[in-house]
């Protein structure tokens, strides 16, 4: 059977975006009790490196565009492989804080040279009617990504946490190959110039990009912290079932296009806001319970999965015309929380105590959620005219 065009994309999209985001993005938090125990590193390097892994993110967002230009939309999901792979196999064998960051930048770089440019492929290569499902197919690769890294912890308890890595390697080799037999090679997209279009862009993306913000520095903690919190009172075993549950429940976030259709992008992405405020609350409060634990796994894989889902489909409404500049300037913002959540995590816990980190970052999103609900979509903006 032959795949149509969209179908194609959206499964190389779904391969690539679910090794760099479901697995190499989060796969230090994952094996982070592990870590320090093996390195023998504080809560403050640890957050630093939490951090830095978020920097080398943003990173890959700022060349992503220069790079597509350049080269066209397909060449930084080609980078974004290669620095997957070569970032997880120097976790692998890093022996010290410093090669440990090194390679954690390199593979948290994956993410940011990979997403984005898959909403300009789409704009460019799916017709309009299909674009919200290849887009939210392409974000729900992520799902896939958890489910696998869960598989690899539940291996890694049998020997050590390198394993993760190491399998991260292979994967994300093997998902730049699909990409490359499966993605169309598009030609170099030029970038506006002057100020009126970048004006007019930050105008329309005012609401999403603080969406994005709070959206990301939530579940940057949810996944910073989740496997060191369930490994302290529950199983090993726990933590490999956690993700597996954040990335089974998370595939609800396919049908994210067509709840936007129905409800709003705005009313999705509150809801999903509350959602996370929930997971947190739970793994705060109850995080020794296997219960609770696995309600909260499971009720913050559908918020997490459809609230990156829906960015997507958010920015793509917005700016159809600059799809991919309007989506990259939201994940810049969100990369900036990024990057400042763990840091500040890490020089609070010893005060708090990370039970009450997780509930005050519980409350956040919340309020988060409720402020963004009252808003609309206003498609079709002016933005479009700085193409």
């Amino acid at each position: 059977m032959t795949l149509s065009t969209g179908n194609r994309i959206g499964l190389a999209g779904a391969a690539v975006v679910g090794v760099a985001f479901g697995m190499a993005r989060y796969a230090y938090g994952l094996t982070l009790p592990d870590i320090r125990q093996d390195l023998e590193l504080s809560e403050l390097v640890l957050g630093l490196v939490a951090s830095a892994t978020f920097a080398g993110y943003l990173a890959g967002l700022v060349l992503a565009g220069p790079l597509t230009a350049r080269r066209g939309s397909r060449a930084p999901t080609t980078v974004g492989g290669a620095c997957g792979a070569a970032g997880a196999v120097t976790v692998t064998f890093a022996q010290s804080p410093w090669l440990l960051a090194v390679g954690a930048v390199l593979a948290g770089s994956a993410g940011g040279w990979v997403w984005a440019p898959y909403s300009d492929i789409v704009t460019r290569m799916v017709s309009p009617r299909q674009r919200p499902r290849a887009l939210a197919i392409i974000t729900t690769g992520t799902s896939g990504g958890l489910v696998v890294l869960g598989g690899l912890a539940a291996l890694a308890a049998l020997g050590s946490w390198r394993l993760v890595w190491g399998g991260i390697a292979l994967a994300a080799v093997a998902a730049a190959a699909v990409n490359l037999r499966l993605t169309p090679r598009t030609g170099p997209v030029p970038r506006p110039d002057g100020r009126n279009g970048a004006s007019s862009l930050a105008r329309a993306l005012g609401v999403p990009a603080a969406y994005s913000a709070v959206y990301f520095a939530v579940i940057i903690i949810y996944f910073t912290y989740a496997a060191d919190i369930v490994s302290r009172d529950l199983p090993d075993a726990a933590v490999p079932a956690l993700y597996a549950a954040i990335g089974t429940t998370g595939m609800v976030g396919v049908a994210t296009g067509a709840v936007a259709r129905r409800l709003g992008s705005p009313r999705v992405a509150a809801l999903c806001l509350v959602t996370v405020a929930a997971a947190l609350a739970l793994l705060g409060l109850a995080g020794d319970s296997p219960a609770a634990t696995a309600v909260s796994a499971c009720v913050f894989g559908a918020g997490y999965m459809t609230g990156s889902a829906v960015l997507a489909v958010w920015t793509a409404e917005l700016v159809p015309g600059r799809a991919s500049a309007a989506f990259s300037g939201c994940l810049v913002v969100g990369a900036v929380s990024s990057v400042a959540a763990p840091a500040l995590a890490g020089a609070v816990i010893p005060g708090l105590g990370l039970g009450t980190l997780l509930v005050l970052t519980a409350v956040v999103s919340l309020i988060g959620g409720v402020v963004l609900m009252p808003h609309r979509t206003s498609g079709g903006t002016a933005a479009e005219s700085g193409r």
